[in-house]
């Protein structure tokens, strides 16, 4: 393995931690509805969970107000249970053929609560980019050891190594701090 192999496997470790960062903030609820916050809500479908946006059609209608619908009609009262179990808060209510699902406002204590809980997320994935960085380092090291690369070609590994970690750093920062701001906006 190459200097510049550590370095692009590296980058594509720490890219693919930042693009699940996005993911999973995606899932945080803000003021506002959004289709992404349910899914992580699976609905049992015939013995077999399943992700609600493969059972139903979701819509936002309105800017507080989620819609399902389901392709099988069966499967109204699974999904309304569903819901009712997710950790969201959320109360749907059904008409017998679409499901609602108002998203009601936040309180102080819950828009704090998600903050929390998005720093910790942030955290972990902070952490991984560490672990990226210290397995990079750790070849490159190798590679000094077998006498693959000069002295000189590891500390310039080592140097871009940490310029790519404070980069990726720097966008899940940034990522992190819109999301809470949107999560603090009142609206």
């Amino acid at each position: 393995m190459t200097v510049k192999e550590i370095e692009s496997n590296s980058r594509s470790r720490m890219e693919k931690a930042v693009a699940d960062l996005q993911h999973a903030m995606a899932t945080i609820r803000t003021g506002r509805a959004s289709v992404s916050i349910l899914d992580a809500i699976k609905v049992d479908y015939y013995g077999t969970p399943t992700p609600l946006n493969q059972v139903a059609t979701l819509h936002v209608p309105e800017p507080s107000m989620i819609t399902a619908q389901p392709w099988d009609s069966s499967l109204i009262g699974p999904i309304e249970k569903a819901i009712r179990a997710s950790d969201l808060g959320l109360n749907p209510q059904n008409d017998g053929k679409l499901i609602r699902i108002p998203i009601p406002p936040l309180t102080q204590e819950r828009r704090k609560d998600l903050v929390k809980h998005l720093h910790t997320m942030a955290e972990d994935h902070r952490v991984a980019l560490r672990n990226v960085r210290r397995d990079a380092n750790e070849a490159v090291k190798k590679l000094l050891k077998d006498k693959a690369i000069s002295e000189d070609d590891e500390r310039r590994a080592h140097d871009e190594i940490q310029k790519m970690t404070d980069a990726q750093m720097q966008k899940l920062d940034a990522a992190a701090k819109a999301k809470e701001k949107e999560i603090l906006e009142i609206k």
